[in-house]
């Protein structure tokens, strides 16, 4: 009785820390980039949705009118990319 409370207990633990860290989810969106703000580091796409971009991005390397797919959490309301795919 006292292994079954205590894996109960465990699992309880576990299924609560899960839900309490669903502040960020991950998704992803595609379309073609409307704007570049190099000063904020954000880009946004011809749907209207706009993404921060951290430091590691070549923001240069970005243009209006390419064709993008955006991995990214959002964290607030803030969506950050982790990842983002040129087409050319």
């Amino acid at each position: 009785m006292r292994t079954v409370t205590g894996m109960l207990f465990a699992l309880m633990m576990a299924a609560g820390l899960a839900l309490s860290t669903g502040a960020a989810t991950a998704a992803d969106d595609e379309g073609t980039i409307r704007s570049v703000d190099r000063d904020a580091l954000t880009i946004t796409l011809d749907n209207g949705n706009t993404y921060k971009l951290s430091g590691e991005f070549d923001v240069d390397a970005l243009r209006e009118g390419v064709e993008v797919v955006v991995a990214y959490d959002t964290v607030g309301n803030e969506k950050l990319v982790t990842d983002l795919v040129i087409y050319e």
